[in-house]
């Protein structure tokens, strides 16, 4: 999974980037791997997986990770070439939500570049960039359609399709939006369209609004517009996010107590990210490796067992399933075998949040 981080300079983007990488790094064990200067993959916390490990004291424990990028470059202007235009709109196009930090705290210190904190206003400025680069891809979506027409009289639904949503963007409004049938959303979802991607919006609180988000009117104004948008949105603090990153084990723990928040940023946002995408994780386990691995809510034993191997998928016999909790509670594997408690599951098993299993498969 691939999140793109964005927003207008001085809002606390790089700093939060800063800080949920690290913490990320740290919290499990996972090396922080910079593939450039911005861009940072992170070790998706899982207490089930730590305390597997705990269990089986595996030679290897791999969890599931996010890559996390910092897209730089956005300035009004931005979808004809502005600042780092250009860059911007490459990188966000590979992403598969967009995490939007957005100011929610006065601070003459901290020079906004629109001349002072407004949610709703600095929302619109980069709505309106990637709606206006939308525009553009759908116009040379319906002239090479009308083009394909010419010898296939096929592509004119295509083009009565984009010239729909074309109306829709030229209004300034987000392709995601746009209200259609199951079959034309299908076509509009084939053109990797910026404002067909979800968001999750973080809003940027100091630390006394931190204290009681919901009384605080800057993100009562964003809640409110995820809420339209059927979008998530997370209060975060991005000065204190930086100084949790410094923390490990019980000392972070404490430090979250004294704040009043059971979770760091980082849990939070991974939280809002799945729930977003619609995905979940399952579990392997043993003396070699206990590993999580992700797939999307819904997804059948055969499909799962071809996120590890294709060969898994190919031949896949049979799924050896227990819950998680139903472990917990035996003590052990061997345990749990003794009280009927891992079940045989077929092809038309869908896996669920927390799976424990094992693969028969036969190539």
């Amino acid at each position: 999974m691939k999140l793109g981080i964005v927003g207008l300079p001085n809002v606390g983007k790089s700093t939060l980037f800063n800080a949920i990488t690290n913490a990320g790094a740290e919290s499990a064990n996972y090396p922080f791997c910079t593939i450039d200067p911005n861009v940072g993959m992170v070790a998706v916390p899982d207490a089930r997986l730590d305390k597997l490990s705990e269990m089986y004291h595996p030679r290897k424990t791999t969890p599931a990770v996010i890559e996390f990028v910092d897209i730089a470059g956005l300035v009004k202007g931005a979808s004809r070439g502005e600042g780092l235009g250009n860059k911007f709109l490459s990188n966000i196009r590979m992403t598969d939500a967009i995490v939007h930090v957005v100011r929610c705290f006065d601070d003459e210190n901290v020079i906004h570049v629109e001349g002072g904190a407004d949610p709703i206003r600095d929302i619109d400025i980069i709505d309106l960039e990637l709606v206006m680069a939308d525009v553009e891809m759908v116009e040379r979506r319906i002239d090479k359609a009308q083009k394909a027409a010419k010898g296939d009289r096929k592509f004119l639904k295509e083009v009565e399709i984009f010239q729909g949503l074309l109306a829709w963007l030229n209004d300034g409004k987000a392709a995601r939006g746009y209200d259609c049938d199951y079959d034309t959303k299908a076509v509009i979802a084939t053109s990797d369209l910026l404002t067909l991607k979800p968001v999750i919006y973080a809003a940027n609180l100091d630390e006394d609004g931190f204290a009681n988000p919901e009384g605080t009117a800057y993100y009562q104004q964003v809640a409110q517009r995820a809420q339209a948008e059927n979008a998530q949105v997370i209060p975060v603090c991005a000065k204190l996010e930086a100084e949790i990153a410094e923390l490990e084990g019980e000392e972070k723990a404490m430090f979250l107590e004294d704040l009043g928040v059971a979770e760091s940023g980082l849990d939070r946002l991974v939280k809002a990210s799945y729930t977003l995408l619609g995905l979940i994780s399952y579990l392997t386990s043993g003396e070699d490796e206990c590993r999580a691995w992700t797939i999307t809510r819904g997804t059948k034993a055969p499909q799962a067992a071809g996120k590890i191997h294709s060969d898994f998928e190919r031949g896949f016999i049979r799924a050896e399933v227990i819950a998680y909790d139903d472990l917990m509670s035996a003590g052990s594997m061997a345990a749990a075998r003794e009280k009927g408690m891992i079940r045989s599951e077929g092809k038309e098993y869908v896996v669920k949040d927390g799976d424990i299993i094992l693969f028969r498969f036969n190539v």
